[in-house]
């Protein structure tokens, strides 16, 4: 699916002169999403958060100049992939980022699958049902190996999850299965999960990379090195091995990593011989190394350059809606961001409005909150805060701030963020807020938010299986305070309890009452200034056919072929 669109460009007010602190002025190691954590990053954006997706969907980097460019053009059977941030991992359980489960994606896979449009589709399981309230049965392919050899089993499977809930890995998504009690190995190509309670979007959880399946004796190996003394996930990103139809070859830190294909895949062979993701930090040098032949893909074009991508003779630009939120979020357990009239006052300040046309120039949707229309649990009953700095200044003077305060933002360097943090920054003003930007490179910028030590900070966040639960969970319950996904620290036992009984809730009409009375709260309290649901942007060499980015923000490279 390629869409392509000219948008009218919009200009950048500024009101103010920014300080920026630099804590890192070149990272090796930027971050990819929404948080998600962007995931999710996938979390970051990121983180991920995903940002993490955490979110998150994470991104970092500004632009020099194109004409620094100077790498050969791409082979034939390469698939060049110039993106803006380097991995934090390859083990599927030991990261929760945009950009590593984008690398993760060729070389593993998971039970079920989604589509485009979001509906289950099977991959390494071929059937699956729920047999009781509280058990799922899932049918596995017989005809699957591993790259090193290992076959692929109900073994394999319970290997895999009774590992992602080891309190010892404490893999940051562990989230995604903690109602998940036991993994029975039925027979050879049968497996159930039981899980504490009814758990409906349990299937869904499932084809989230996060499920990665990963190969028995790799994960034996990484226990032996643990016990060791080393670390968990040492072994595995040294020793990457799935089922998918790309193996692991290599990774050079802030660099690339480089996947050739395999050719003993199970379903149809990946169209080109290898793949190389390649680290650039700079919006213009990927711009240069598209133009140049010198990538095939690159990811994200910065919306200020998408004319000159749709410009370009030899490639295109790319549009696919998300299900990605960026986001500013608050730090609860700091003053004076620990009073909700503080933190309404902010959001009401800020002019969504100037940053979809300023910054995204009209390549997104502004957010009511945490959840778009394209994920179950939405609910256009939920009026957001609307833009109203009149009625914030007098929040602020209600909360005692009549004179303002001082206070910090911060960001990765990521372009667009930065830009985001300019605008806000000058709209605070307004009210009598002085807000200093500080740029931080991405793996102190996701560890400091998940300690903390932040006032305000801008991410982004996946809803990777499109229902409110990931949207919801990660980010806002009291148990996934920090790296998980909650960097706001919200603590609210209402909210909690909606959380867990919507978990729980079987019935689809009832699930959506429970996630509109969240969205409720989460307006209300405001853990954060949702800012929008972006669309991805991605140039593609004229060269390439069949590429898709799925929304949840992971390439989809199989059928992927080269002119």
């Amino acid at each position: 699916m390629l869409k392509s669109r000219t948008l009218k460009a919009a200009l950048l007010s500024t009101a103010a002169v920014m300080t920026f602190t630099a804590c890192a002025s070149e990272p090796e190691n930027d971050g990819g999403t929404n948080n998600a954590p962007a995931d999710n990053a996938e979390n970051t954006e990121n983180t991920d958060a995903d940002t993490e997706e955490p979110a998150d969907n994470e991104e970092g980097g500004e632009g020099n100049a194109a004409e620094d460019v100077e790498a050969e053009e791409a082979g034939d059977d390469e698939l060049v992939i110039s993106t803006l941030s380097d991995i934090e991992a390859l083990d599927p359980h030991g990261s929760n980022d945009v950009p590593s489960s984008t690398v993760q994606e060729p070389i593993y896979e998971t039970l079920l699958s989604q589509s485009e449009e979001m509906e289950l589709e099977p991959l390494l399981a071929t059937e699956w049902e729920a047999t009781e309230d509280n058990v799922w049965s899932f049918t596995l392919r017989e005809d699957v190996t591993f790259h090193n050899g290992d076959e692929f089993n109900a073994e394999a499977v319970k290997a895999t999850f009774d590992r992602v809930l080891d309190e010892e890995v404490a893999s940051q998504r562990a989230f995604l299965y903690e109602m998940v009690e036991e993994v029975v190995v039925v027979d050879d190509y049968t497996v159930e999960f039981h899980t504490e309670f009814p758990f409906a979007p349990l299937p869904s959880h499932l084809a989230h990379s996060g499920g990665a399946i990963m190969s028995p004796t790799v994960i034996e190996e990484d226990y032996a090195q643990m016990e060791d003394g080393g670390q968990p996930g040492d072994y595995i990103n040294e020793n990457p091995v799935g089922t998918g139809y790309f193996e692991f070859s290599e990774w050079n830190p802030g660099s690339e990593v480089v996947l050739t294909r395999n050719d003993d895949y199970w379903g149809e062979a990946a169209g080109v011989e290898s793949v190389v993701f390649r680290v650039s930090p700079e919006d213009l040098t990927r711009i240069g190394e598209l133009e140049t032949g010198a990538a095939d893909i690159i990811f994200p074009v910065s919306p200020s350059d998408m004319d000159r991508v749709e410009d370009m003779e030899n490639a295109s630009l790319y549009t696919q809606e998300s299900l990605s939120l960026s986001y500013i979020g608050f730090n609860m357990q700091k003053e004076p961001f620990d009073d909700a009239r503080v933190r309404q006052a902010v959001s009401m300040a800020i002019n969504k409005d100037d940053l979809l046309e300023g910054v995204l120039e009209g390549t997104g949707t502004p957010a009511v909150g945490p959840i778009g229309e394209n994920v179950f649990g939405y609910s256009d009953a939920v009026e957001g805060l609307e833009y109203d700095p009149e009625q914030a200044q007098e929040l602020l003077a209600e909360a005692g701030y009549e004179d303002g305060f001082e206070t910090t933002i911060w960001t990765n360097d990521n372009r667009e963020r930065m830009d985001v943090a300019e605008l806000v920054q000058a709209q605070l003003s307004a009210i009598g807020v002085t807000a200093e930007i500080e740029v931080l490179e991405w793996g102190a910028y996701l560890d400091s938010t998940a300690e903390g030590e932040h006032d305000m900070f801008i991410l982004g966040w996946v809803t990777v299986t499109g229902d409110a639960d990931y949207g919801m969970y990660a980010l806002f319950h009291s148990s996934q305070q920090g790296a998980a996904g909650n960097r706001s620290f919200m603590e609210n036992a209402e909210l909690d309890q909606l959380l867990d009984d919507a978990r729980q809730e079987t019935d689809e009409a009832a699930r959506e009452d429970l996630y509109e009375q969240a969205m409720e709260i989460l307006v209300e309290e405001a853990p954060m200034l949702y800012l929008y649901h972006t669309d991805y942007l991605v140039g593609l060499s004229d060269d390439v056919e069949g590429f898709w980015k799925h929304p949840n923000g992971l390439y989809q490279l199989q059928d992927v072929t080269k002119n």
